[in-house]
């Protein structure tokens, strides 16, 4: 996952596309946007920034994990299988970005009533276990079958992704130096968060490259 920082406008859309798709309990954001306010007074800026699972190289919540509910794809997604969770919590405590929820009850929108989409879409299964961001993997694996392209075919890319009013978010093979995401990291400034921490993200944040476009345009 790539995000561009100088273009996301904050409108939290990615977030209620996730909610729609994943159908996640209303205090539960698998794909949050914070609003950061940066600098010293009186040059004080500010940013939006979606964050959420970082589906890291070396997951903490997969080591700690004593049931081996956390695992890895081979594609780098950090999955949970909820068939083997016992809901210990504790690779929601060892995430350093806050990326999981233990929910124990369902909890809906509008009170004690499902709305038809919840009803349709309630799994028992994610009661009382870890949940998470999981990139719509689903949806990958679908669209991977049928010879889509995750990050370029809308069908075989994450909702939140489809979803960006700003085209500030990018889903692709890093491993392929010619995907979507390959050429926006050689071309732009970037960072990940909690680098220092060794879990080596696959979460990539573009940011202060607005000069340069300007300069180009």
């Amino acid at each position: 996952m790539v995000v561009d920082l100088d273009r996301c406008v904050g409108c939290q859309t990615c977030t209620a596309a996730c909610r729609q798709t994943n159908s996640t309990p209303p205090h539960v954001q698998w794909r949050k946007v914070l609003d950061v306010e940066y600098g010293d007074y009186p040059d004080v800026s500010r940013l939006f920034l979606p964050v959420g699972c970082q589906h890291c190289a070396d997951p903490p919540c997969m080591h700690v994990c004593p049931s081996t509910a956390t695992g890895q794809r081979d594609d780098g997604i950090v999955t949970i299988d909820y068939d083997l969770c016992i809901g210990c919590s504790y690779c929601v405590v060892a995430c350093p970005y806050q990326a999981r929820d233990r929910v124990d009850e369902p909890t809906y929108a509008h009170g004690d009533i499902p709305t038809p989409l919840e009803q349709l879409q309630f799994d028992e299964k994610r009661i009382g276990v870890a949940q998470k961001c999981n990139f719509c993997s689903d949806r990958v694996d679908e669209g991977v079958s049928q010879g889509l392209t995750p990050g370029v075919d809308p069908d075989a890319t994450p909702s939140c992704v489809n979803s960006c009013i700003a085209d500030a978010m990018h889903f692709g093979d890093i491993d392929d130096p010619e995907s979507n995401v390959s050429k926006l990291l050689a071309e732009n400034k970037q960072f990940r968060m909690h680098e220092e921490l060794g879990t080596d993200p696959g979460f990539y944040y573009l940011w202060g490259n607005r000069d340069k476009e300007q300069a180009d345009s």
